[in-house]
């Protein structure tokens, strides 16, 4: 597996790089200190399978930067490192193509689950963003605590959440979704984030299967 880590401190790129080379011993690491040299590594084609990398690094000019690495490697997972935790910059992130979002302030444990669940297929957001509230303007992701039991019941779940799985079983895209409901993308896959984790089940089909009577 190649592995891109884009962080311009030197110090968390080898702690980073120490931790992963533990997580999965056939790992190779290119390593990055700004968003140009990001930029070159994705210009010149280079097969990354994981793609970690920090906001606000020199040569940054916007979320759209993530948008442009996504459609210039879209085979890449890329999971945001940042110590930022304002929900915005996570549903930016989201929007611009990252499969995950992990705060500096997180735990090497936490960390190291949240990359398996990416790699497995799924979309990493911190817990903190599941039951808190989103910024102004944007809707309320509900406060239940999460459920790790198995299936648990849909009555866990907020009305806007019994909403998107509804939409989730009709087999509509997160798109779709967003488009239907007037919400953005980012916000519809914080939304099933919560709902595969309360449901306690891994893959969207598995969420729709449990969605009866909803």
């Amino acid at each position: 597996m190649k592995v891109l880590i884009a962080d311009d401190h030197l110090l968390f790129r080898d702690g980073l790089r120490r931790l992963l080379a533990q997580f999965q011993s056939d790992m190779t690491f290119v390593e990055a200190s700004s968003f140009d040299e990001v930029n070159q590594l994705c210009e010149a084609g280079d097969d990354f399978d994981l793609i970690l990398l920090d906001l606000g690094m020199p040569g940054w000019t916007g979320f759209s930067d993530l948008g442009r690495i996504h459609q210039r490697l879209p085979q890449a997972l890329l999971v945001v490192v940042s110590a930022s935790e304002q929900r915005s910059d996570l549903l930016a992130a989201l929007e611009n193509g990252a499969a995950g979002y992990i705060p500096k302030s997180s735990s090497a444990k936490v960390l190291m689950g949240a990359l398996q669940l990416v790699l497995a297929g799924g979309i990493y957001v911190p817990s903190q963003a599941i039951r808190g509230d989103l910024p102004v303007g944007e809707e309320h992701l509900g406060e239940e605590p999460l459920s790790h039991s198995g299936l648990a019941g849909t009555e866990n779940l907020t009305p806007r959440q019994r909403e998107v799985l509804a939409h989730l079983r009709a087999g509509k895209s997160n798109k779709q979704i967003a488009h239907e409901l007037g919400l953005t993308e980012g916000t519809v896959k914080v939304h099933v984030t919560a709902i595969l984790r309360l449901l306690g089940v891994r893959n969207r089909t598995q969420a729709a299967l449990t969605a009866h009577g909803v």
